[in-house]
């Protein structure tokens, strides 16, 4: 049973491909025509190169004479790119208390649209110490703030709510 499986996972070429016709294509494009996978492995052979099976949904199954090993590498080059390009969203935290001054705030408030145009999530966090927690409509009045001065470029995807002894609400970026 592992055998079949372990053949299962190699890749289809050369002796591996198992149908009565195929559709060859040469190194340059052009089509041979609809064949017997013998005579494109004879072709192939002949130029040192290998029959790659491109497509098995197409009627009859499409195959390509190339070079398995530089096919295979550009195939991976092509993956690392696109994950290379790829960008997770992470949550980034904006901490600040319920007193802040006006210019702490703007500082809070620039540094919250800096990494949501840079595509990550805003947590903005509210502590309170000690009696501070009876004045959490303040609070609550001051993340509905935030997020208005921010509205150009976030959206709210949490509203203020409180968790124990801070306050918090989640923002992401527009699209």
């Amino acid at each position: 049973m592992s055998d079949r499986r372990r053949q299962r996972d190699l890749p289809q070429i050369n002796e591996r491909i198992r149908y009565p016709k195929i559709r060859a294509i040469d190194t340059d494009g052009t089509q041979l025509g609809i064949i017997a996978p013998q005579e494109a492995l004879c072709i192939a052979e002949e130029k040192e190169l290998d029959l790659v099976l491109v497509s098995d949904k197409a009627d009859p199954p499409v195959c390509r004479i190339m070079d398995y090993g530089k096919y295979k590498f550009e195939q991976e080059k092509k993956a690392r790119e696109a994950r290379k390009k790829q960008h997770t969203a992470d949550v980034k935290e904006v901490k600040m208390r319920y007193k802040i001054d006006d210019h702490d705030y703007q500082v809070r408030v620039n540094a919250a649209r800096r990494f949501l145009k840079s595509g990550d999530k805003v947590k903005a966090t509210i502590t309170f110490r000690g009696r501070e927690i009876q004045h959490a409509n303040l609070a609550e009045d001051l993340l509905k703030r935030m997020a208005t001065d921010l509205h150009d470029v976030a959206e709210v995807q949490q509203a203020p709510k409180r968790e124990g002894r801070n306050m918090m609400m989640l923002l992401s970026s527009k699209k």
